[in-house]
């Protein structure tokens, strides 16, 4: 089965999103949900180094602590940032991910979250937000495909 086919993709009404990214600062700011980032990626291994996670944290953020920065970085995401809502059929009973878009230094950077905050299927049943991209762009966006861009 290919990946396409076992994504759903759609495009959430602006209040939706500016009420996921509320959340998602108040579980941040919380200090109760766990970051869990997916720094080394089954994925990358073919991919070209510079669009993986390790890559581009390590070029961004060289001197912090990769969850801090992820930490501060998640936290300043506008609905202007967001891309598109994605559920993983593959995995029903998981949240569905987040797309967001933004530039750094010159360059586009994907990242796809997701948070669990009821979620019996994490190990320790603690609420967490998984981390799954936070990598330059292979492809420069295009303004199209953020929806509630100015």
């Amino acid at each position: 089965m290919n990946n396409e086919s076992r994504l759903s993709n759609r495009i959430e009404v602006k209040f939706e999103v500016e009420t996921y990214l509320d959340r998602l600062k108040y579980a941040i700011e919380s200090g109760l949900v766990k970051i869990n980032f997916q720094i080394n990626r089954r994925v990358d291994e073919g991919r070209d180094r510079k669009y993986t996670n390790r890559y581009t944290m390590a070029k961004l953020f060289p001197d912090e602590d990769v969850v801090e920065a992820l930490k501060r970085e998640l936290s300043y995401l506008t609905v202007e940032d967001y891309m598109e809502t994605v559920k993983d059929l593959k995995f029903p009973e998981h949240s569905e991910m987040r797309v967001f878009g933004k530039r750094y230094v010159n360059e586009d950077v994907y990242i796809k979250i997701r948070v669990e905050l009821l979620n019996t299927t994490h190990a320790t049943g603690e609420p967490f937000i998984l981390v799954m991209s936070f990598h330059f762009a292979e492809i420069p966006f295009k303004e199209e495909v953020f929806p509630y861009r100015k």
